[in-house]
């Protein structure tokens, strides 16, 4: 871990924000795109970048906005990994998106949420939160292969259930699904069928499959040769290079992932699931004069 300056915070359009308070993570999952060469680290991933000066960026840049909108976290770093603990970083700058009116995307895969669900819950009460989620395996022996350093699914699941006691909505992200390993009907459904029992909003699925980029593809096909002896090349055989790796069950379970979210009232694609967390709540609905 090693501490930085930045220079900006925000990311994004006055419609809706990004904030990334940590660069690379402590989890050590082994098909994280965030690993990539294309985003550039000059440090070693797991070397986590801290933005300590990330709050103080944080309010000076909301006191300017007049539009409130929606604050994401979590698409390039955990906000929850195990440095949150003590530098609280990620907690702080919840504080003042509460405190300027603006409302919380928050994306991890971490327990360590709870600890803040105190201040969720009154971003939620105030304007808008909404917890997502990955669960990307049932299956906790396999869960921790490829999610070695965090909490397994079935504790993410507790921790989707109290948001849900709280009122605070929830989207799971279903993704990556990897071929040949947690691509099939058992995972998927076993994990659907949680979502609809704790009555999460909606689930992120691109497609059934996983995606793989220089730098990250090398890191992948480490660990599968570490826990899984010959699925490098069968990988390889597959898809050689490819970008977009879908499983050869795609279809089947896209199809098992619809139909379980239609019946349930689930929203089902990555549209309308951004439009969900992405829009604000609107206050002061105007009054029909008719």
């Amino acid at each position: 871990m090693h501490f930085v300056d930045a220079k900006g915070i925000l990311t994004g359009n006055s419609g809706y924000y990004g904030i990334n308070v940590y660069r690379g993570c402590s989890h050590g999952c082994i098909y994280c795109d965030s690993r990539s060469n294309c985003y550039q680290f000059t440090h070693l991933f797991e070397d986590v970048e801290v933005k300590r000066n990330a709050p103080e960026l944080l309010e000076k840049e909301l006191k300017s906005k007049r539009r409130k909108c929606m604050i994401g976290t979590g698409s390039m770093s955990d906000p929850y990994m195990h440095c949150e603990e003590k530098l609280l970083l990620t907690r702080r700058c919840l504080e003042i998106i509460l405190r300027y009116g603006f409302g919380a995307a928050v994306l991890t895969k971490s327990d360590r949420i709870l600890r803040d669900i105190d201040l969720l819950d009154e971003i939620n009460r105030s304007t808008k939160c909404v917890v997502q989620m990955t669960l990307t395996t049932y299956d906790d022996n396999l869960c921790k292969i490829v999610e070695p350093n965090v909490c397994n699914t079935k504790r993410r699941i507790t921790v989707l259930e109290e948001m849900r006691e709280r009122g605070i909505p929830t989207i799971v992200w279903l993704t990556p699904i990897l071929p040949f390993l947690n691509d099939t009907e058992e995972n998927i459904a076993a994990i659907l069928e949680e979502c609809v029992r704790i009555g999460v909003k909606g689930i992120v699925c691109y497609n059934m499959g996983l995606t793989l980029r220089d730098g990250d593809r090398e890191y992948y096909y480490a660990a599968l040769d570490k826990h899984f002896p010959g699925m490098t090349e069968k990988y390889r055989k597959r898809y050689g290079n490819a970008y977009e790796l879908p499983s050869l069950n795609a279809g089947d379970l896209m199809k098992l992932l619809h139909g379980i979210c239609s019946k349930n009232g689930i929203l089902s694609t990555p549209e309308d699931c951004f439009q969900y967390i992405q829009k604000f709540p609107d206050r002061f609905p105007q009054m029909s004069l008719f």
